[in-house]
């Protein structure tokens, strides 16, 4: 068995490939950094370690390279023979994968067993929406070549830090590990993935996962930065920033527990589960890494906005979360674009425009004023800078 993963990074190796390879495939890594490509196909096995309580040092061996953007066609030959593709490369990415798809579709006959395609990023519906852009680029043949594979959603969870320099391409992740996958795609024929759970409704599973594991993470990192920490461990040491992520991650599974029924007990077991991650000492995790890319974070169905909205529209609690979105507000990184951009917009813009425009929420939305009370804080803070 073949799986072809786009995304040869951290969590492609660390994650997607490692439970790839324990189920039997080979896997071809695709990924445009030709120092990566050329890193992976020196070597004929890699470690990923797991830091921290109960974690253990897997090895992975049975894979190679291909760099999709320098062989085009190679990439594409890889997926016509492939039986799964998976992706890590975030959303905005997905659409740059597809052409590869699409021609590796169009080489594949139409005897062969269909693709099994699942997109494992950090958002709803990310398979949807590969799916789309790929029928994008198929144009009058789309339906033909979709007939040639099933797609299904996924909800992945695992935490894979910064990487410490000269580990080549070895990969310190978490213990924990948790890989949803929406099950009725693929009738009796699911993919061999050793302890993904496959469930007839991806929802609750995806949403419990982005409004815990996604919001939990940023409010820490964003709180965090506020307060002056460095790393998500040290952000949650501070106690005025655990009790604004404890607060805000209460809201969610309220959110939650209305919208899928979840039991609150449940839910507040998951949630001190998240947080004993966090805190694990032996991840050396940023707040700069976790916080970047503010405005996708702040975006209309992503981990604040969201749940926020959700729970503006039932009636529920939203100051905590609101609080976490002035955290990120205050979000200073030079590094990152997003941020930059950010600090620019708020700066120079209106904050009624500029809050629609972030969050996507409609001026007569529940939410709607909160969120922009908070952006106007922010820009007052900026003026007296």
């Amino acid at each position: 068995m073949k799986a072809v993963h786009f995304g040869a990074g951290n969590i492609g190796r660390g994650f997607v490939g490692l439970l790839l390879h324990e189920g039997g495939y080979e896997v071809v890594f695709s990924d445009v950094a030709p120092a990566l490509v050329d890193a992976i196909n020196a070597v004929s096995e890699y470690t990923v370690h797991e830091a921290g309580p109960g974690g253990v040092d897997r090895t992975v061996t049975g894979f190679r390279a291909v760099n999709s953007a320098e062989e085009p066609d190679a990439a594409a030959d890889e997926v016509a023979s492939a039986d799964v593709v998976t992706t890590a490369v975030g959303p905005t990415v997905l659409r740059f994968v597809a052409p590869t798809i699409v021609e590796g579709l169009r080489r594949r006959s139409p005897d062969a067993a269909r693709l099994q395609v699942m997109a494992c990023e950090n958002a709803i519906g990310a398979t949807d929406q590969l799916r789309g852009e790929i029928e994008k680029v198929a144009g009058p043949d789309a339906v033909e070549l979709l007939s040639r594979a099933v797609f299904a959603n996924t909800a992945v969870d695992r935490i894979v830090p910064a990487q410490a320099p000269g580990q080549g391409v070895d990969v310190t992740v978490e213990p924990y590990v948790e890989w949803a996958i929406e099950a009725p795609p693929f009738g009796d024929a699911r993919p061999s993935i050793p302890g993904a759970h496959f469930v007839d409704a991806l929802a609750p599973y995806i949403e419990r996962k982005l409004y815990t594991v996604n919001t939990g993470h940023a409010a820490t990192a964003y709180l965090g930065a506020q307060a002056g920490a460095a790393t998500i461990a040290q952000a949650l040491a501070i106690p005025e920033v655990a009790e604004g992520v404890a607060a805000a991650l209460e809201e969610t599974s309220a959110v939650l527990a209305a919208e899928h029924g979840l039991d609150p007990a449940d839910l507040a077991a998951y949630r001190a589960k998240i947080l004993e991650r966090f805190r694990n000492p032996a991840l050396e995790d940023g707040v700069e890494r976790v916080g970047r890319q503010p405005l996708r974070k702040l975006s209309r169905h992503e981990r604040f906005i969201g749940p926020a909205a959700m729970a503006a529209e039932r009636g529920l609690s939203t100051s905590a979360l609101v609080r976490a979105v002035s955290a990120a507000l205050s979000f200073v990184d030079p590094a990152d674009p997003q941020a930059v951009e950010l600090q620019e917009r708020l700066r120079s813009e209106d904050a009624t425009a500029l809050t629609a425009a972030i969050t996507g929420l409609d001026p007569e939305h529940p939410l709607f004023p909160a969120v922009r009370d908070a952006i106007s804080a922010r820009q007052e803070e900026l003026d007296l800078l």
